[in-house]
């Protein structure tokens, strides 16, 4: 098997076929019958599965992995990875707001580079100016407090080597960014830019991206515990440097100092800090509660194929 094309399917009915044509036909001018196109159905409420399932009647081609549930579009392509069996794997969304023909020339500039990854980039994030300021504002903060460095405007679209790709499913974390891991697993990637045909408005609202930046920075970092330990050191030396000066004060001047709502103020200050630390603290803390149960990210109700006659 020279390729193998992965995609996912979340209310994709309305491009199903389309894509099916489509990525079959790119396949077919690189490498000729020797290719499979992998569908995981990530519990979609539409009529993707039947869909999907009609496909593989017709097409020895298609694999389907239908999954028992819905767990989330990155946990779907990470299964979908598992499945692939090509030398080289195209994973793409099946929406079609990125072109299957890319994968020509993201061929094209595989052979040409030598590399093992090829990753679309947008030469434009699409929407409007706060989608375009909120998704810079992601990268730029996930980058400072991760020390990584994720390629800004980089789309689902990428082909990897089969090395790249078993490198990639050594990572068993439950908890997926799956951004985060294409850059940790290393390699040599290159970047391939773009343009995304839709003009939709995204799903990711302000609220989402901020959970997902949350849950990225304590996936990748121990960035928020060393800050709190430093933040902890600087109150403390500025509380032992106000008891001095009160002290010196007390002594020299023998005169009491009111103050009561600066104090009311630093007490709530203090109160809200170790609130909020302790609850970063109660992040971490969650994320090795699950990782240490060890549940499955995915689980697979049935596999659907047709064997080649």
């Amino acid at each position: 098997m020279k390729l193998s094309i992965v995609t996912t399917l979340y209310q994709s009915a309305p491009y199903i076929q389309e894509f099916h044509e489509r990525a079959s036909a790119v396949a077919r001018q690189i490498v000729d019958e020797e290719y499979e196109i992998i569908f995981v159905n990530d519990g979609s409420p539409d009529k993707s599965l039947e869909l999907a399932i009609e496909l593989t009647v017709r097409d020895h081609h298609v694999i389907l992995v239908d999954l028992s549930r819905n767990f989330g579009h990155h946990k779907a392509m990470m299964t979908g990875l598992s499945y692939a069996k090509g030398e080289q794997i195209f994973l793409i969304d099946s929406d079609l707001e990125e072109e299957p023909e890319y994968l020509i020339s993201f061929s094209m500039q595989m052979q040409r580079d030598c590399c093992d990854v090829i990753y679309g980039v947008q030469e434009q994030r699409k929407g409007g100016w706060f989608e375009r300021w909120s998704g810079s504002l992601f990268y730029s903060l996930f980058n400072i407090l991760t020390g990584l460095s994720l390629p800004e405007n980089a789309v689902t679209a990428r082909l990897m080597t089969r090395r790249y790709v078993d490198s990639l499913l050594l990572h068993k974390e439950r908890e997926i960014l799956i951004a985060g891991l294409w850059q940790i697993t290393g390699f040599n990637q290159q970047p391939h830019f773009i343009k995304k045909y839709s003009e939709s408005a995204t799903t990711y609202t302000l609220r989402r991206k901020m959970a997902l930046l949350v849950n990225s920075v304590t996936s990748f970092s121990n960035a928020p515990l060393i800050i709190i330990f430093y933040i902890g050191i600087i109150i403390s030396f500025l509380a032992v440097s106000y008891i001095t000066w009160l002290l010196v004060h007390l002594a020299f001047l023998a005169k009491p100092l009111s103050g009561w709502t600066s104090i009311m103020a630093s007490i709530w200050l203090l109160g809200g800090m170790i609130i909020s630390f302790v609850g970063v603290i109660g992040i971490y803390l969650s994320k090795i509660f699950s990782e240490t149960k060890q549940r499955p990210y995915t689980i697979v109700r049935e596999i659907y194929a047709r064997k080649e006659s």
